[in-house]
């Protein structure tokens, strides 16, 4: 269980899934698709969908394509955390939001794989939440051309280590959109 005290929640946190951040990115309909499942499951079993959306140089806060993707649809009552980092925990108010609704457990879907998911995955365990990635409801673009690995390998990758990962007082690890479940460890 979490390390925060009296953090009995869990929390849907979908990550960056904005038109620009996943237009390129590998399976991203079918990743798509199984964060809008995810997010009708949370909303019927009133569990919190927290939205991040980032911004920087390269992705301006309110151009077209910084907003979230059209299949997906945040309500006005749904908690939304921009930032400009990829842990979306730095010099956010994520934590804030999180303390608030008592969560202590992360359930993690979005974009991109290997910056902002795995950041964030590893800055939620650090500061003590428990941290479950959905095997199928994350990706990344291609990045070959600068040296990295093959999206679909990066995909395998984050996937493989986080199902593995640990820490004294915390869970890790991955599920498949279809065995997520939001009590408990999944």
């Amino acid at each position: 269980m979490s390390t925060l005290e009296n953090r009995p929640h869990t929390a849907l946190l979908v990550i960056d899934v904005q038109k620009g951040v996943v237009a390129g990115a590998t399976r991203r309909d079918e990743v798509v698709a199984n964060i809008a499942v995810l997010v009708d499951r949370a909303r019927r079993e009133s569990v919190p969908v927290i939205w991040v959306q980032h911004s920087d140089n390269g992705l301006a806060r309110g151009s077209d394509d910084w907003h979230i993707v059209p299949e997906l649809e945040r309500a006005d009552t749904e908690p939304l955390v921009e930032k400009s980092y990829a842990d979306s925990f730095e010099a956010t108010d994520l934590e804030t939001v999180l303390s608030g609704l008592g969560v202590g457990r992360l359930v993690v879907t979005g974009a991109q794989t290997d910056v902002c998911i795995r950041s964030t995955l590893h800055g939620a365990l650090v500061r003590g939440y428990d941290a479950t990635l959905v095997s199928d409801a994350h990706t990344t673009e291609d990045l070959t051309a600068w040296g990295a690995p093959p999206p679909e390998q990066v995909i395998a990758h984050t996937n493989l280590y986080w199902a593995h990962h640990s820490a004294p007082g915390r869970t890790a690890g991955t599920v498949a959109t279809a065995d997520v479940t939001f009590t408990g460890a999944s």
